[in-house]
This record gives C-alpha cells, sequence and structure tokens, in this order.
C-alpha cells in the first residue's frame, strides 16, 4: 500500500475534522490498497506542533468547508487508534489492528461490501463525491477537482486597532481685561486776588492762612488688578464607532484535472445515462 499523485493527494495538507465537527489535525499523506488502488487510509498529524501521526479509515467521510474533510468517528476515537510507525506502507496485521480499533470486521473491509454500503457503518465509501469506480476493465473513470467557496463560511481577520487616549497640553492664554487706576496731580493756583475756597471774598496778604510754616498733606491712590480663576468646562464628546463594510474578494487557486489520451483506431460514441 503505497500513496501515489492521484486525485486525494489534494487533501494533503488539508485539515481532518471529527463527525461532530472539532478539527482533529493536518492530513499528512493518503494510503491505498495495494490490490484495487482505493484510498483507504488517512495519516493524520495530530498532538501540539503536529509530532504524533495516527491513522483513520477514509471510509465514511465528507467534505467539509472549503476542501477539508469530515470523519466518520469522534476525535476521541482517532487519538486512540494504534500507534504504528509504517513508513509508506502498512503490512496486514496492522492494517487488521487498525481496522478492529475502528470497529470494523477485517474480512469484510477486504470485499467489495467495504466500499458500496457495508454492514460495518452504513455509509458511502469516502471516494462516492469523486466519481463511481468501473469494475469494467476497458474503462477508466476521469475526474477533475473543482474550486468551491463554501457560502457564507468567511475567517474574521484582525487587520488594525485603534485607540482612543486623552492626554493634557499647557498652552498660554491672553485675555485683555479693563482695569482703572488712580493717579496724582499736582495742579498750582496764585493766591493773591483769588477767591476763597467758600466762594467769597478775596484773600489778602496780612490776614489768616498766610502764616509761614510747615505743613504737610497725604493722598492715597488705588488700582484695580484682574483676579483670575480657572475653571473646568466639558467642551466635547468623541467616541469611536466600528462600521462593517462589505467588499468582493476573488479567490483563486490551482485546480487538478485528469485527461485521457486514446491511442490506435477506435470509433468514438456518446452514451447518455
Amino acid at each position: 500500500m503505497e500513496s501515489g499523485t492521484r486525485t486525494y493527494d489534494g487533501w494533503i495538507g488539508r485539515d481532518a475534522f471529527d463527525s461532530s465537527g472539532d478539527k482533529i489535525g493536518e492530513i499528512a499523506d493518503v494510503y491505498y490498497d495495494d490490490a484495487t488502488g482505493r484510498p483507504e487510509w488517512l495519516a493524520l498529524k495530530t498532538g501540539f506542533f503536529g509530532m504524533k501521526q495516527t491513522f483513520a479509515p477514509i471510509h465514511g467521510s465528507q467534505h467539509h468547508g472549503d476542501g477539508d474533510l469530515k470523519l466518520a468517528f469522534d476525535k476521541n476515537t482517532v487519538k486512540d487508534a494504534p500507534r504504528i510507525d509504517p513508513e509508506g506502507h502498512l503490512s496486514p496485521a496492522e492494517e487488521e489492528e487498525l481496522w478492529a480499533h475502528y470497529g470494523y470486521d477485517y474480512a469484510d473491509t477486504t470485499t467489495a461490501k467495504h466500499y458500496g454500503y457495508g454492514k460495518a457503518y452504513g455509509r458511502r465509501r469516502a471516494d462516492a463525491d469523486y466519481g463511481e469506480r468501473s469494475d469494467d476493465p476497458n474503462a477508466v473513470t476521469r475526474s477533475e477537482e473543482e474550486l468551491h467557496v463554501a457560502k457564507g463560511r468567511t475567517e474574521r481577520k484582525e487587520t488594525g486597532k485603534v485607540r482612543l487616549r486623552k492626554y493634557v497640553v499647557t498652552e498660554n492664554v491672553k485675555v485683555e481685561v479693563p482695569v482703572t487706576r488712580e493717579e496724582v496731580r499736582v495742579t498750582r493756583e496764585p493766591v493773591g486776588d483769588s477767591p476763597t475756597a467758600t466762594g467769597g471774598g478775596k484773600i489778602r496778604s496780612g490776614r489768616a492762612g498766610s502764616d509761614i510754616g510747615e505743613t504737610e498733606h497725604e493722598v492715597v491712590t488705588y488700582e484695580e488688578r484682574a483676579v483670575v480663576t480657572k475653571e473646568t468646562v466639558p467642551k466635547e464628546r468623541i467616541r469611536l464607532e466600528k462600521e462593517t463594510v462589505t467588499d468582493s474578494e476573488t479567490v483563486e487557486d490551482t485546480v487538478r484535472k485528469e485527461k485521457v489520451d486514446i491511442e490506435g483506431d477506435a470509433k468514438q460514441s456518446t452514451r447518455r445515462s
């Protein structure tokens, strides 16, 4: 039983999931039956960093998502399978041990019942979706890979991060405030014939108020000064909002298809099924 470069090798590198949809591991290889050439076993990388390898039957599996494979068994059954180091080939004894673990009768697996609706699990065989094989030795089945994108199945991936942060800066502010102040101005008036302070008569020399002596007068001046206080006033509210924008994306991949070359003289005919 050796792995070839057949259509089923397209599974290599894909993920394998158990019957409930939990991921088991990565498909490392596909093993084919020596006699029939049909795919029978998947070698799976399991455990942390994919360091372990375990085998699971392809029988009963089906497509899962975009090119992955969903097996007919639960994760624990697959991970508890016998540890075998096949080195590219399974011996009959190793294969019998694996079949027994998965609940199959090894004798049944060697017959055509295993690939149709066998009595072990009653599921379709693994290669049913890839075109039925024919027992006619004069016929071959040509298959192609098709690119399918599961409807509604997308993957969310982080593309960036926006953070809203508030911080304090200091700046100088100038405000013009009108203020008043008092100033002292000196005025001088002649005394001679000037009117008295009471508004009547004249001051004559030699009368009261004209004595020579020392005297002192004091005037107090005032001014206004701006009194400054600070008040915290809310100015605006800034909020981060997310919105979903729908774009279209073109998905591109390579697919393989089989071609048939006909050699010799033969008439071609087309038959409708």
